[in-house]
């Protein structure tokens, strides 16, 4: 198979442990492109995270963000589709957290007309959150703020607790008021909009395009990775990846410290 479009996770997976984009996997990419592949960035981040990719790619690939749940132009700095939880099951989705993890904090993305919006504050959230990473972008609100407009994910955070037995935790009561995932196993929880992940987001970019799940190849290595995975017709797993990506994935390849991206794509393109 010559893939049409290559699928990429950012971190753990495109990146390095440094966060760098290694010579060798950012060739890979351009030999791809230069042959006529299309790139997409498929990935946990908002879009105003996505420069700093772009930068180093030298290339500006169309970005599937927030899980699947924003598709954005890096080129021209646009959002151009959104799916939203909305401030009813925001709300819901908030009284199931304080339910089965007590103590949890609250935190949710939006998004304006481009990654760079000032009018609309992007990284919201309720007093008390203790951020999972550096994020100097984030606005404080009272709860009731936090859940009175639409947003493309709700992060529930509890520190020192696994993601993992979170998640388990809170799947039999979210429902069908979003679905759950998580790329980091340090105590930090992701809803987005029900039927909506990386494999919708990627889907929603290649369509348009005439491609096919099965000329799609995806690279991830965390649990928010595997319905994409799943969905295209190679799915690849990082040899970095959580145990459950890779019992899902049709392959694995070396980890992202070792160009394991680079190493696939080198099957077709040099």
């Amino acid at each position: 198979m010559l893939p049409a479009l290559i699928a990429s996770d950012v971190d753990g997976t495109l990146l390095n442990e440094d966060e760098v984009l290694t010579p060798r996997t950012r060739a890979a990419v351009h030999a791809a492109v230069a042959a006529g592949a299309h790139f997409v960035l498929a990935t946990g981040r908002p879009p105003r995270w996505i420069t700093p990719v772009v930068d180093q790619l030298g290339l500006a690939p169309i970005a599937v963000c927030a899980n699947g749940a924003v598709v954005y132009d890096s080129a021209t700095d646009r959002i151009l589709q959104t799916w939203t939880l909305s401030p009813d099951e925001l709300a819901e989705l908030a009284d199931v957290a304080a339910r089965v993890i007590p103590g949890a904090g609250l935190a949710v993305e939006r998004v304006g007309r481009s990654a760079h919006d000032a009018a609309t504050p992007q990284f919201v959230s309720s007093p008390g959150y203790e951020h999972a990473w550096l994020n100097p972008d984030n606005t404080e609100v009272s709860l009731v703020d936090l859940l009175s407009a639409p947003a493309v994910k709700l992060l529930i955070r509890k520190p020192r607790m696994p993601s993992g037995e979170m998640a388990a935790l809170l799947a039999e009561h979210v429902g069908s008021h979003g679905d759950i995932t998580y790329s980091t196993n340090n105590g930090l929880i992701e809803v987005v909009p029900r039927g909506i992940s990386k494999a919708s987001g990627v889907d929603a970019v290649a369509r348009p395009l005439g491609i096919a799940a099965e000329d799609v190849v995806a690279f991830g290595d965390m649990p928010n990775d595997m319905p994409m995975l799943t969905w295209a017709g190679l799915g690849v797993a990082m040899g970095n990846a959580n145990p459950e990506v890779k019992a899902v994935a049709d392959e694995v390849t070396t980890p992202n410290g070792d160009d394991g991206l680079a190493r696939v794509l080198e099957r077709w393109w040099l």
